[in-house]
């Protein structure tokens, strides 16, 4: 399985969730976990997701993902789940 996490950060704002879990449903992407999280009025939301079966190459989702985001806000980005592990490793 292809996990990739995808990130969310920003003002908080009505349907931020609603937006980016139906691009990911139009784009035949399974979430398998999320977790989101409002901190004062900072949005964080953090997503693991399959995208075996997506119907969009990634580098065009991860565009598309970001172009959300500069619309709404927010900062959202998509990386490759050993991508995200290595850039996150101490």
């Amino acid at each position: 399985m292809k996990k990739t996490i995808i990130t969310v950060v920003g003002k908080d704002t009505v349907g931020i969730i609603a937006k980016v879990c139906s691009y990911l449903a139009e784009s035949n992407v399974n979430i398998l976990d999320i977790s989101q999280t409002i901190v004062s009025e900072f949005f964080n939301m953090m997503m693991i997701v399959d995208c075996n079966n997506a119907s969009k190459p990634f580098d065009q989702m991860a565009d598309e993902l970001e172009e959300i985001g500069r619309e709404m806000g927010l900062h959202i980005r998509m990386q490759h789940e050993d991508i995200f592990n290595s850039m996150h490793r101490i």
